[in-house]
């Protein structure tokens, strides 16, 4: 394993206070800069060391996450997008997605952005950056092995049972991205999840939804409109 991985997943220390459980619910880990969001009603198996040094620094990502949650607003602006869902538009960092009407913004020590259900907490997304000097996604190895890494280390605390369902690889505008299902069961819950990821601009980008597997049935086709929504532009 090989320095390249080890710089991208140290980011700034952060003093955390707040709610605890927060990370296992919302699968975050840290990095924060504030953002925009624009509502609407309108329509609209043996590895080279380039490989393990990749899987290094997405594994010292596990360190970072932050159990902390705290609420807060920002201001906002209109424009068109699908009904039933909002627009957040970051043009500091370059990223644009959707979200549910009616899901909150939160705070979370370490996110970028972060909204989510206040009747549900499992009901959320939230987006993380981290600096890195690769260049592309595919610089960490193939989509399942990069889903399970981020899955076991990142995105799902180490007590809870985890299952990679399905990872893929698309395109937009030459930028690759990796999307991938997975489960996290705990004690007293278990989370069903997408997750999309992407680098550019310097940066590893990371937004992940998902919802209480009682209600992935209902929500699934919402989840995925959040995922397949998110993209990157060269800033």
């Amino acid at each position: 394993m090989g320095m390249a991985m080890a710089s991208l997943v140290k980011p700034p220390s952060i003093h955390l206070t707040c709610l605890p459980n927060a990370s296992t619910q919302l699968g975050l880990y840290p990095h924060s800069v504030r953002s925009e969001h624009v509502p609407s009603n309108s329509n609209s198996n043996a590895t080279s060391p380039q490989d393990r040094g990749g899987r290094r620094q997405l594994l010292s990502m596990g360190a970072t996450i932050a159990p902390w949650i705290f609420f807060s607003s920002t201001g906002t602006f209109a424009a068109e997008t699908k009904k039933g869902f909002l627009l957040v538009k970051d043009n500091k960092d370059g990223y644009t997605f959707l979200y549910p009407f009616g899901w909150q913004e939160v705070v979370v020590q370490g996110q970028d952005k972060v909204f989510k259900d206040v009747i549900e907490p499992l009901e959320s997304v939230s987006v993380n950056l981290l600096p890195t000097g690769k260049q592309d996604i595919r610089d960490f190895g193939p989509p399942q092995e990069v889903a399970e890494t981020l899955i076991q280390k990142v995105l799902a605390s180490p007590t809870q049972k985890t299952k990679l369902i399905e990872a893929t690889e698309h395109n937009v505008d030459g930028k690759a991205y990796y999307t991938f299902e997975f489960i996290a069961k705990a004690p007293n819950y278990t989370r069903h999840a997408l997750s999309i990821v992407c680098i550019a601009n310097g940066k590893f980008y990371t937004l992940t939804t998902g919802a209480n597997e009682r209600r992935w049935e209902k929500m699934k086709d919402r989840l995925k409109t959040v995922v397949d929504s998110f993209q990157i532009s060269n800033v």
